[in-house]
Order: C-alpha cells, then structure tokens, then sequence
C-alpha cells in the first residue's frame, strides 16, 4: 500500500528536502532549539541577577525542572502525536512553550524560574519527536535520512542563535524573543500537511492492532521494550556530554583545569555549532553507508576520545583552545539526527510518533539523574573528574551495548502497525 506522499512521480532529492514538512519542521526545531537552551545560555547571568553564586543543587536547578518537564511532555505529546496526528502535536507544544518562555521574562523568584522552565519543557518536548516522525513519514525510504538530518542540523543551529542573542540582549529579553518566535512559526506551520501514513493507520484497526498511542504497550511485550530501551540508551552519551560536561564548565571544570575566561553561552554556542555540522556529517554518511549502526558507532568512538582529553588532556589550556576542543565534542556529538530517526524507524505507525517523542526527551530527562549522580559522587569526596569519568563510563558502556543488539533501519518500510503479540 503506497500512501499520497508515495503515489506520485519520483521527487528529486532537492524537491524532498525542501519540502513544506522538512522546511518548516527544520524551523520547527530552531526555535524549539533556541528556548530549550536558553537555560543554559543565559545560565550564569540570570543566576547572578538573583544573587546565586556557584553551583545550585540538582533539585533546584531551572535546567532540571525543564528537563522534568520534558519527561512528562515526551509522554503526553507522543500519545496524542500517534493518537490525533502528528500536527496537532506539533501546534500544541510550541505554543504551550512559547507562552512559558514569555512569562520566564518576567520572573521576580528562581521559585517562579523553575515553574516557568517546568511548563516550558513539557511544551518543548513534543516538537522534535512530531517532526521527526511527520518528515520519515512522508519521504521516501531512501531519502528520508537526508531530510531528518536536514531538520536536526537546521534545528540545532537555534543554541547557537541563543548563544549570540545572549551577549546582546539581557537574559529576560532573550526569553522573550524566544517566546515570540514560536507564535511566529505558529503560521507557518499551516502550509504543513498530516502524514499520510498516519492517516491510512487510523483506518487500521482490529484484534491483534496494538492501539494508536498506547504508551504502555511499550512494556508489555519483551521484544518491544528491548527496543524501546536500546533507542533511549544509545543517546545517553549526547547529554553527558553537554549537560555534565560543557553546562559545568565555566564554574566547575575550568577553574578545575585552570582555564580562564570561559563563559557557558559560548561553549554552549560552539558545542551545538559542532553539533550542526556532525547532524549533517552523520545523516548524510548514514545514507551513503546504508547503515545507520556503522555511522552511531564511529561517533560514539569520536566523543569518548573527546570526553577523555577533555577531562585529562585540557589542563591550563588557553580559552580558545578550550572552546575549539567544546566545538570538537559538538562535532562528535553529531549523531543526534541519527539516534531519532534510528528511534522513529524501529516502531509502528501506531506507536511510532510516542516512541520518537519520548525517546529523546527521555534522554533529556536523564539529566536530571546525571546531576544527582554527579552532586552525590562529588560529596562521596571523589574530585569532579572522577565523578565525570565514573558517569561517561556508565553512559556510553550503555550505549555501545544497545546499539549491538540493535536491528539496522536504514531503508526499512515503515508503512505497518505494531501488533498486540
């Protein structure tokens, strides 16, 4: 069965990736980009406009109420994505994030800070799993890759916006350019048709279909779990790296390494801007390979090395090249465009929206862990490297794991339901 995306003559590659679903989805995901690092950005001034110094604890971090809230938006997005249609996802959590993001310009409390990102991350978990899923969905099975990659590397760029925004508008201005440009992209988003995947499935039902959405089938079936918990593991490395060691870098590792000057929104800056060029780099590479495995691998390698050097080789570095070595760890990071579509091809079309939509905001969410983790090692009177290397140990020994028993998805038809048995 061809759905109308498919039906027609064939598309050039130029015509599939500039496609209404892959262009707006690709701006999409900038702004989702830009105001979810926005925490990170405008971390240490709006910190010091509270009069915080140092470290907060994990509990009371606005990056981790964010990310908490992500984990409950990653379920309640994917359900109704799989349940109602990837679009209506897509409206609802960008214009719950972006009204979040204006109120967090107004913000007289960091108790009032960490309800604002809170809301926030459930709005902006639903964005990146809704496109991911819309894009696999109306190309082809070859070119999909090029096209999810496209909208990860487009997306990704927004850090980098919210980066430079950072050091020319004050942090609660920087909130609320985010906010507006959500509203704005709510426009766009009208030239954007539902899948017509999805629309064929809500047709396919029976005894035996497993229902659209249903969260919970994920776990009451052993193959299906295995799966499922093989995509989440695979991008626990990815925010290792940016959550542990880059967030913590201007008021702990670097005055640990003895490097001076390094401001978070700039390594925040340079990391995503790595992260750019690896989303293409792997995306592209994954469809020239035909693999997706081979390409997350080489990758996995690349950002271990730089992990390591990182913490053990960057002692009294210069702020330069401190910050070169952060756009290197984007770079090897770059398998992120990867990971998701990995996780969008591994499932029906019945729950392939909740699992592309949870995934990564599970990943997100284990920040959260992380943190504790990392505070608990720190205070267990281990030095910060340690815990680090303790943490990266775990993460990627994870990742490589599931990504063994993982089956290759590159070319896969997508066009069928997940079943009860």
């Amino acid at each position: 069965m061809t759905t109308p995306e498919q039906s027609t003559a064939p598309r050039s590659l130029w015509q599939d990736l500039t496609h209404p679903a892959v262009v707006v989805g690709a701006l999409g995901y900038f702004v989702d980009i830009y105001d979810l690092t926005l925490c990170m950005a405008v971390k240490s001034v709006s910190y010091d406009s509270f009069g915080i110094k140092g470290e907060l604890v994990w509990y009371a971090d606005p990056m981790n109420w964010q990310m908490m809230g992500m984990l409950l938006g990653g379920i309640f997005f994917g359900v109704l994505g799989d349940r109602l249609g990837r679009l209506a996802t897509l409206f609802g959590s960008i214009l719950l994030y972006s009204l979040a993001n204006i109120a967090n310009g107004f913000v007289p409390t960091m108790e009032l800070y960490s309800a604002c990102r809170f809301i926030a991350g459930i709005g902006l978990a639903g964005e990146l799993g809704g496109c991911i899923a819309l894009v696999s969905e109306v190309l082809s099975k070859e070119r999909r890759g090029y096209g999810t990659a496209l909208v990860a590397a487009v997306g990704v760029m927004g850090a980098v916006a919210a980066g430079f925004v950072a050091e020319l508008v004050s942090w609660r201005t920087n909130y609320i350019i985010g906010g507006i440009l959500g509203l704005c992209l709510l426009v766009t988003r009208l030239s954007v048709k539902e899948s017509g995947m999805f629309n064929q499935a809500k047709m396919v039902t029976g005894k035996g279909i497993v229902a659209r959405g249903n969260f919970f089938a994920l776990f009451t079936n052993a193959n299906r779990l295995k799966r499922y918990l093989q995509c989440i593991a695979i991008g626990f490395p990815t925010w290792f790296m940016i959550g542990i060691l880059v967030l913590k870098a201007e008021r702990v590792f670097a005055p640990l390494l003895g490097i001076a000057e390094v401001k978070t929104n700039r390594a925040v800056a340079l990391f995503y801007l790595g992260l750019t060029f690896g989303d293409l780099l792997s995306g592209f590479a994954s469809q020239w390979a035909k693999s997706r495995k081979k390409i997350v691998a080489s990758f996995l390698v690349f950002s271990a090395i730089c992990g390591i050097i990182f913490l053990y080789g960057s002692h009294h570095w210069t702020s330069a090249q401190f910050y070169l070595l952060v756009f290197v760890m984007g770079l090897s990071m770059g398998y992120w465009a990867v990971f998701v579509t990995i996780a969008a091809e591994q499932f029906g079309t019945n729950l392939r929206a909740t699992v592309a939509t949870t995934v990564p905001n599970f990943v997100r969410g284990s920040l959260v862990i992380m943190s504790f983790a990392f505070g608990f090692l720190n205070q267990s009177g281990l030095r910060e490297t340690s815990s680090a290397l303790i943490l990266g140990v775990v993460c990627f020994g994870l990742a490589f794991w599931a990504l063994q028993g993982m089956e290759e998805t590159y070319g896969k038809d997508l066009n069928y339901q997940e079943r009860e048995a």
